[in-house]
């Protein structure tokens, strides 16, 4: 029953996830919980501590507005020592936040960049130009090519599945980017998110 809710768990954190891995039609499936083998070797459980969970503590980007507005969206996934760090909710949020079913319903305003919910999902202004590194310097979070929030190592930069010789801050939070940031084990990078309607 245990191993039942963690491949749950695991179905529910990568449902928005694309790319390599959906099994082929026809293709049998070998995990024994239903799902595809492909997903299963992109899965990881999320850390469990502040280091995995960094707070907000970064300045809001832009303007500050009482309305969220238009947004398009990216996708931006962290990954440390094996695990899933998750990009926290509120980033570019003034306080006091409401929250409705787990989501920021209402803060007191809005910056260039927010998130909602601490999915991965950034939410962009149409034509800010902005980078992995304003979304963590608005997080209040470390960014380099060796240091990942609290962690340090080689950090590996992936955009939609493919390795990229980028620095890692200067990545392009453009519309439905897939952007993945490795620290440690390798982890096979999603290509593709499914974003929600209207981002």
């Amino acid at each position: 029953m245990r191993a039942r809710a963690a491949w749950v768990a695991l179905a529910l954190l990568c449902a928005g996830c694309g790319g390599p891995s959906r099994a082929p039609a026809g293709h049998a499936r070998t995990d024994g919980g239903g799902l595809p083998p492909g997903l299963v070797a992109q899965a990881r459980p999320i850390g469990r501590g502040p280091r995995f969970h960094p707070g907000v503590r970064g300045p809001v980007l832009g303007a500050c507005r009482r309305r969220l507005g238009p947004r398009v969206g990216a996708h931006v996934e962290l990954f440390a020592a094996n695990r899933v760090m998750l990009v926290a909710a509120g980033i570019g949020a003034r306080p006091p936040l409401r929250y409705s079913e787990g989501r920021i319903a209402h803060a007191r305003c809005f910056g260039a960049l927010v998130t909602l919910e601490p999915t991965g999902v950034v939410l962009v202004r149409p034509g800010a130009r902005l980078t992995v590194g304003d979304l963590f310097g608005s997080w209040g979070q470390p960014l380099s090519g060796t240091r990942l929030a609290s962690f340090s190592g080689r950090v590996r930069v992936y955009v939609e599945g493919r390795r990229r010789s980028l620095a890692p801050a200067s990545v392009p939070l453009t519309r439905h980017a897939e952007i993945v940031l490795e620290i440690g084990p390798y982890v096979p990078p999603h290509s593709a998110y499914r974003f929600p309607p209207g981002t």
